[in-house]
């Protein structure tokens, strides 16, 4: 019976199937061909019909079944009525059985804060870097971030006509992160992962401070987050403002749950409350490892330049 598991587990549940369908949402509209795409802020700022689409289906399908949850999502869509065939009630019976860790039994639905990215990395979407891609799920009480989940519609696409497309990571702080073989980058290794899209100075000034053996440029919060725990990257380094809390707040959960860390530029944890500013004006800095290390090396100029 639902009514024996924590509104939490629950959630959690539920999101996992709802991103699941978003995933498959996102495949669909470029197997469709035509991508529906418009320009947001500016031209690296882009909203695509796969943004729209999976954005109704995440929120709607969460509202239906947890009416009582705040949700806050990346694209500023007008309320209409969602065609059925978007609604996901499904839930991830794996994640039921699992038991809600002590500190999270009691939490209500009200108490929660959903923080939805749709397609996280469009731009890298609409130019064919289809592994750059997440579909971005948060879940935040009292402005910490406490569960996620991400799935990558494109995971395994170039591994031939056989393979089985997409996965969904998901994870709960104290109970841990599924879904994925935990990697480790090797010893005194300093692989730095950072914007492809979004360079300026001071992230170029921050990212060369590190001292890196290698750079990798790509898309997407939830993808930087993945490379950190599959062994790929050591730190994600964005001295910048310019990713958002849905950006952020699922990735964060996932590498917090293996032991990582993620704050802003300065060290300050991030927050998620629904009242919070959705901008994070004082960048990111990420690693699963060696967090210490990393943050030391942050200059004082990029510090001050970037305010909270």
């Amino acid at each position: 019976m639902a009514s024996s598991h924590t509104v939490l587990m629950r959630l959690v549940a539920s999101a996992y199937s709802i991103a699941q369908k978003a995933g498959t949402i996102v495949r669909r509209v470029i197997a469709e061909g035509d991508l529906g795409i418009v320009e947001k802020t500016c031209a690296t700022d882009l909203q695509t019909k796969a943004d729209r689409l999976a954005q109704m289906s995440i929120c709607s399908s969460l509202a239906r079944k947890f009416p009582k949850l705040t949700i806050i999502g990346e694209e500023d869509l007008p309320f209409e009525e969602v065609d059925q065939e978007l609604i996901e009630d499904g839930q991830w019976e794996e994640i039921l059985q699992q038991p809600c860790p002590s500190q999270y039994s009691a939490v209500k639905e009200e108490d929660l804060v959903v923080w939805v990215d749709p397609l996280d990395g469009t731009k890298e979407y609409t130019e064919g870097l289809l592994d750059n891609v997440t579909v971005l799920i948060g879940i935040a009480y009292e402005g910490k971030a406490i569960a996620g989940v991400i799935n990558q519609p494109y995971y395994n696409y170039q591994a031939g006509p056989d393979a089985v497309l997409g996965r969904t990571i998901w994870g709960v702080l104290g109970l841990g992160a599924f879904g994925f073989q935990l990697k480790e980058v090797p010893a005194g290794k300093h692989i730095i992962t950072t914007t492809r899209s979004h360079n300026n100075k001071l992230v170029t000034d921050c990212v060369t401070a590190m001292n890196p053996d290698d750079v990798l440029r790509v898309g997407g919060a939830g993808n930087k987050i993945i490379q950190l725990i599959e062994g790929k990257a050591s730190a994600y380094v964005f001295a910048s403002p310019g990713c958002k809390k849905w950006d952020t707040c699922a990735p964060e959960v996932i590498l917090h749950a293996v032991g990582g860390k993620l704050t802003d530029i300065h060290g300050n944890a991030l927050q998620y409350n629904k009242e919070v500013k959705h901008m994070n004006s004082a960048g990111v800095l990420a690693t699963l490892r060696n967090y210490d290390y990393y943050a030391s090396r942050v200059p004082e100029s990029v510090k001050n330049a970037l305010v909270p």
